[in-house]
């Protein structure tokens, strides 16, 4: 029985060594990269970029700072790194929502669909609401760049819709500017609570903090 012990391997491990085999070099080395990637948002989620070291991150992934260095040039590199993987959720959700927007029910299908982004994202979404107005210069420039383009994709989407075919560019902007940053400051609340009574009282806020712009327009003559 003890030679039967000894001998024995479990199933589970040959067949990890098995799987790890069977990656490619490149798709190893995405692995790790993506491994930083989420050991960097996972400490996020109670510091701010600014204090977070390299030394904490390679200690959460689980390597050296050396193979740090084989993905990223710097901390400051992967602070943008992090705002691209972080604005690639807030890209689909726009895409999401433009996609599922039930023009009877504009608002509640608007807050239906970012608050399920911030439930299914929560550590990409806290990211971007502290970081994007305090911390690290590049990080918040980089944040606040990457806004600018979302207001202008939408801005050129707003154009496109019959009521407002007649608004200029800078109107355009405008409005497409209050509607990211309401939506914004209504996923930086979300994300800020889990209890179901908190959760409902923000979503019914920014229901009617959408309402509201949605109100103004219908009166805005753009000129």
């Amino acid at each position: 029985m003890g030679n039967v012990t000894v001998n024995s391997r479990p199933p589970k491990s040959r067949r990890s060594r098995s799987s790890d085999h069977s990656l490619s070099r490149e798709e190893r080395k995405q692995q790790t990269r993506q491994s930083i990637i989420d050991a960097a948002l996972r400490l996020l989620a109670d510091d701010s970029f600014s204090g977070l070291s390299l030394r904490e991150v390679t200690r959460e992934a689980g390597i050296t700072p050396g193979a740090f260095y084989r993905h990223f040039e710097s901390m400051d590199a992967f602070g943008l790194v992090l705002i691209d993987e972080c604005f690639r959720s807030l890209r689909e959700m726009l895409r999401g929502a433009r996609a599922e927007l039930d023009p009877n029910h504009v608002v509640d299908s608007s807050v239906e669909v970012l608050s399920r982004s911030v439930a299914e994202q929560p550590m990409h979404w806290r990211f971007i609401t502290r970081e994007r107005n305090s911390g690290v210069s590049v990080v918040r420039y980089a944040i606040r760049t990457e806004v600018r383009l979302i207001v202008a994709e939408l801005a050129t989407d707003l154009g496109r819709f019959p009521a407002l075919s007649s608004w200029t560019t800078e109107d355009l902007n405008v409005l497409a500017n209050l509607f990211v940053n309401s939506m914004m400051q209504i996923a930086e609340a979300l994300e800020d609570t889990d209890d179901p009574a908190t959760l409902e009282e923000i979503r019914e806020t920014a229901r009617k903090q959408l309402l509201m712009i949605v109100v103004g327009v219908a009166g805005w003559r753009s000129s």
